[in-house]
């Protein structure tokens, strides 16, 4: 085997295609990374604010958006986050649980980057940066890469090229372009955990730019209680991140602002402190500048002795049911992934290998899988990584 010829070529150096080529090069196959950026791992280092959620621990299958809700099972049920975990672990890297089962680096996301080039090194894998790729033939038998410096060829072939989030770092859809190449379907692709921007009658909230408060942010049947943050474009923090995955243009979002009241909870306001109004309960329980925009918006003026009790009970249910039509997203530039990519109906849900064109496989976020927000990204990264590094 001469320096240009390979076992398995593995196209992307982030998560997946790092985690496919250590399993790979660890069965004894020769391998080789390449990646047009000029140093491996780049989105895994912003990660996290720079300590790499790497994980989640109450990662499930129901937590992932895909045309096929099942395909990701067989993966994730093989590589678990217990075993990235154990992974961390033998390598000496200490790390904390935050809220929500999401697991960070004590120290940097650097770390992660050196565990995955460590293990490469560990199974002799070639890892080749700065490269950028011509053009990519199938012989039938083999793949051959041309790059500007070189042409390698390969048994396997193996898309870990990421979607088109963060474009900053580097991020093109070239994935789908290689698998249109080759016959393969692709689910249209849409930014992800993104920030929503609002017009028309919202966008006076954007006046609200810097407040963040608690509350369950709905799309259909997706619910999330976590911060939502009003910014000079629209609406951002975890809630809406999440539910973002969810929405598509001409769909509303509900945000319940008060997730800690009972239904009737201004009727007993009323009762229990007659004089009290909208603004001074509101101003209690919410940032006082969003308390004030929202009475404002409600219209419910003096005490709410003076309230009937049927309009209290309408305005506690719009309070609980705040509705934002949102006029779209800030894009794949501020999206920290895809959904859509690469169709799982395509790919093996066991080897992630191509069904029509064998030797050919795709992991990672170029496939149409995409966790929510808190390391579940990374888990399907590895998980899908693995599965293909053991056959490729």
């Amino acid at each position: 085997m001469s320096e240009s010829s390979f076992d398995v070529i593995v196209l992307g150096a982030g998560a997946a295609g790092l985690m496919c080529a250590a399993q790979a090069g660890a069965r004894g196959r020769r391998v080789l990374v390449l990646d047009r950026a000029e140093k491996p791992g780049k989105k895994i280092l912003i990660s996290g604010g720079g300590r790499c959620n790497f994980t989640n621990i109450h990662t499930a299958p129901e937590r992932f958006i895909s045309a096929n809700p099942h395909f990701a099972k067989s993966a994730l049920s093989r590589y678990t986050p217990h075993d990235f975990i154990a992974l961390v672990d033998s390598h000496g890297i200490a790390w904390h649980e935050k809220t929500l089962g999401q697991l960070f680096c004590d120290g940097s996301a650097r770390q992660i980057v050196e565990l995955l080039l460590n293990e490469c090194a560990k199974a002799d894998v070639a890892v080749a940066c700065d490269e950028q790729i011509g053009r990519v033939d199938h012989s039938g038998v083999r793949f051959a890469v041309t790059t500007q410096s070189q042409t390698v060829d390969a048994d396997s072939l193996v898309i870990a090229t990421g979607g088109p989030s963060i474009p900053k770092m580097g991020s093109t859809g070239y994935a789908y372009d290689l698998a249109r190449q080759f016959g393969l379907k692709v689910v249209e692709p849409r930014p992800a955990l993104v920030p929503l921007t609002l017009g028309g009658e919202d966008v006076l909230f954007r006046e609200l730019s810097g407040v963040a408060t608690p509350v369950e942010a709905r799309c259909g049947k997706a619910a999330f209680r976590e911060a939502a943050l009003f910014t000079h474009r629209g609406l951002s923090g975890p809630a809406i991140l999440q539910v973002s995955s969810y929405w598509q243009s001409g769909a509303a979002i509900a945000i319940d602002f008060l997730t800690d009241k009972e239904r009737d909870w201004l009727l007993a306001e009323k009762r229990d402190n007659p004089g009290s109004t909208l603004r001074s309960v509101l101003r209690a329980a919410l940032p006082q500048r969003l308390a004030d925009e929202l009475a404002e918006r409600l219209s419910l003026d003096g005490p709410l002795a003076n309230v009937p009790d049927a309009d209290l009970r309408v305005v506690g249910a719009r309070l609980a049911d705040w509705r934002f039509q949102p006029n779209g997203t800030e894009g794949f530039a501020k999206a920290e992934v895809t959904v859509g990519g690469i169709s799982t109906a395509e790919l093996s849900s066991k080897t992630m290998e191509a069904k029509r064109v064998p030797s050919l496989f795709a992991i990672g976020e170029a496939v149409d899988v995409t966790g929510w927000l808190g390391g579940y990204n990374f888990q399907w990264a590895w998980a899908s990584g693995w599965a293909a590094g053991q056959v490729a």
